[in-house]
């Protein structure tokens, strides 16, 4: 007997198993990277100048409140810029899991923000077809067993365990009671915040509800997964978070890929680490690639593979013919992907490199940039310094001229691929690496 004590004593110091003693296997199963404005700006909310509201958002004549979530089909009123930092409302995120379990747990962020956040009741349910909350499913989230927490500025928090089941690809909704100010500034995405205040977190549906831009409360949503034993986290700008496609309907080529793995019933899962405006080198939306590599890719749990699609705005903007240059050279963008394969290895990741697709014809094109975007390209195709390439280039390219996008895939900026677009990027994607 006193060897059985021994023995368990040492699995529990350990961290190792003991007959019929269950494991954890957080994975992370959903994304969205939290970043500070940037030095010395504070951004109001909403998307980029170049992209009409009405082509993210479908915004009616004559909106009426408390409409389907889903897709937001023109029939939720759309608010840009809100007047002033909202206040004492619920906010509801739309996400959706890449993979099954049996238990879920969120990790909220206040990275970008100055001062304490304070939540004071969050709720997580299943999302039915119309994106309200299904009865029965409506679960409270807590924080060392307690309802409400406050946040220090400039730090994460990671939720209890909920029990809640969830299959793979499975939509859910999280309410968040904020009793005091969102701060607004830093990445931001499409939400959804209740018109009457106070805690609105167990409706079915939120009263009166609006669409803003706002900061993510939530940036990641962790499973205790059921069968999955590995994360793809999928490193890149706009192009990887899917700007351009569907919004809130999961149409990103890494929610794609997310679908064909689920397909294929491999273990895989499929975290999203795009943020639009990214760069390799210098500061664009958030933190450079080489700046947040640890905190976005080491910091997800379950991570065992990078797919990498980065630098067309480091060239975009090193050679814009408009406007103020940030020059950026062939070798230099060269020698920060071999530091994210060497740091990425040094972890047992193995790191998949993603072809620049083209951008002739977009904003800030140029010919001494094309030359770059084509020199990295080779580079990264015959070098042999990645486990593998996806040649996004070819699979999203005009046939008879590859500088430019195939129209089908886009259809405004020459930059951002469209819903097909991105589909046409998740099937490049060999799913053999992933079995």
């Amino acid at each position: 007997m006193k060897f059985r004590h021994l023995a368990l004593a040492a699995a529990l110091i350990l961290g190792t198993a003991t007959p019929g003693m269950a494991q954890d296997n957080w994975l992370g199963a959903w994304g969205f990277v939290p970043t500070p404005p940037p030095p010395g700006m504070t951004p109001t909310p909403g998307p980029s100048p170049t992209v009409p509201l009405a082509a993210v958002v479908p915004i009616p004549a004559a909106a009426a409140p408390n409409q389907p979530l889903l897709d937001n089909p023109g029939n939720v009123p759309v608010v840009v810029t809100p007047e002033g930092d909202p206040a004492n409302v619920t906010v509801r995120q739309l996400v959706r899991v890449a993979i099954a379990g049996d238990r879920i747990r969120l990790r909220f962020t206040n990275e970008a923000g100055a001062d304490v956040l304070v939540l004071g009741a969050v709720r997580v349910g299943i999302a039915g077809p119309d994106g309200s909350m299904i009865a029965g499913t409506d679960r409270a989230v807590m924080f060392d067993g307690r309802s409400a927490v406050a946040i220090p500025a400039a730090s994460p928090l990671l939720s209890d365990p909920v029990n809640l089941k969830v299959s793979a690809l499975q939509k859910l909704v999280i309410s968040s009671y904020v009793p005091g100010k969102i701060a607004l500034g830093g990445h931001s995405l499409y939400q959804y915040v209740s018109g009457i205040p106070g805690d609105q977190t167990a409706a079915a549906q939120l009263p009166g509800q609006r669409i803003y831009r706002l900061t993510s409360l939530v940036s990641q949503v962790e499973v205790d997964a059921a069968t999955a034993n590995a994360v793809i986290v999928t490193m890149g700008d706009s192009i990887t978070e899917g700007a351009l496609s569907t919004n809130n309907a999961f149409r990103s080529y890494p929610d794609r890929l997310a679908e064909r793995l689920v397909a294929a019933r491999s273990k895989w899962s499929v975290v999203n680490a795009g943020i639009g405006g990214n760069r390799l080198l210098r500061h664009g939306t958030g933190h450079s690639a080489l700046a947040r590599f640890d905190r976005d890719v080491l910091g997800v749990p379950g991570v065992k593979a990078v797919i990498l699609l980065e630098g067309i705005n480091d060239i975009g903007r090193g050679f814009t013919p408009t406007g103020p240059q940030e020059p950026v050279t062939l070798d230099a963008l060269i020698a920060a992907n071999k530091q994210i394969i060497a740091r990425a290895r040094a972890h047992g990741i193995k790191v998949y490199g993603g072809l620049l697709t083209p951008y002739q014809g977009a904003g800030y094109a140029s010919p001494a940039g094309e030359q770059v975007r084509t020199g990295l390209n080779n580079w990264i195709r015959s070098s042999g310094a990645f486990d593998g390439v996806i040649d996004f280039a070819t699979a999203t390219a005009d046939k008879s001229n590859p500088l430019t996008f195939a129209a089908e895939y886009n259809v405004r900026d020459k930059l951002h691929p469209n819903d097909a677009g991105y589909q046409a990027m998740a099937n490049a994607v060999d799913l053999n690496w992933f079995k």
